[in-house]
């Protein structure tokens, strides 16, 4: 055996452990999303992210959000979404 085909099954077999843990290990958060109509989590174990309200109300719109205060948290998933909607926009900054 080469090296390649040493490392191929060193890592199937990492990830069959790896996946194993994950399905014993589900994750119980704290914190939810502020866009209306998600229901993940938005803690920062599991990748949330804050964004100040404005800029989330660019995308989702003031009735989007199900909280009104100056930061919101989001989901992964959704500051994925707000990410790849504002990408094309210039910066502020510049």
């Amino acid at each position: 055996m080469g090296f390649k085909s040493n490392a191929r099954k060193r890592r199937d077999e990492s990830a069959a452990s790896v996946d194993s843990k994950k399905s014993e290990e589900e994750y119980i958060g704290q914190v939810k999303c502020d866009v209306a109509g998600c229901n993940n989590w938005a803690d920062k174990k599991v990748g949330g992210r804050k964004l100040a309200f404005d800029r989330a109300a660019d995308v989702w719109g003031e009735s989007g959000l199900s909280r009104d205060s100056r930061r919101i948290t989001v989901c992964k998933s959704c500051y994925r979404a707000w990410k790849k909607a504002k990408k094309d926009e210039p910066t502020e900054w510049s």
